[in-house]
């Protein structure tokens, strides 16, 4: 029975479990995103946005209370300078898990785990299709020229230096 069990164990220690939630948080948080199982992204998400939480008041006690979670000072540095000051208006939720199919070992579900405010590519993508631009129905997007008979292609297959 599954009586008062607060989180998913993953199957791990908990000093396993807690060295593994710190490296894949500062791998999060020094890369942006992070490619794991959905099962590890869901038990990563609460453990990161706490995190994030702490880091929009910049004090010495929060510093010291991530590092102590992280156990990386570069990893500090990055949470309270650029991410902070991007997540500083967002009330919640700034991570994303992004579903990716199965792995082909295991078949275990994959998923890419993201911080929402630095995807570049998927508000890129929204904007242009707000914008109403077509896509191509053919897969290389390449578009379909003409063949036009021009003079000097012609005058090429004609002069041939060992015709005269």
């Amino acid at each position: 029975m599954r009586h008062g069990k607060g989180f998913n164990h993953l199957g791990r220690t908990a000093p396993h479990r807690k060295a593994m939630m710190s490296n894949m948080a500062s791998s999060l948080i020094l890369n942006k995103k992070v490619q794991t199982t959905v099962a590890k992204a869901k038990a990563l998400r609460p453990f990161v946005e706490k995190l994030i939480t702490k880091s929009k008041s910049d004090s010495v006690h929060n510093r010291r209370t991530v590092f102590s979670y992280l156990q990386n000072k570069y990893s500090v540095q990055e949470l309270f300078g650029p991410v902070a000051d991007k997540i500083a208006d967002r009330p919640g939720g700034y991570t994303r898990i992004l579903k990716l199919g199965n792995r082909m070992g295991d078949n275990a579900e994959m998923c890419l785990m993201e911080l929402v405010d630095f995807n570049e590519f998927i508000d890129t993508n929204s904007k242009a299709k707000k914008a109403g631009a077509k896509k191509s129905r053919r897969g290389s997007g390449v578009a379909k020229t003409k063949k036009t008979d021009t003079p000097t292609a012609e005058a090429e297959e004609n002069s041939t230096p060992e015709g005269e």
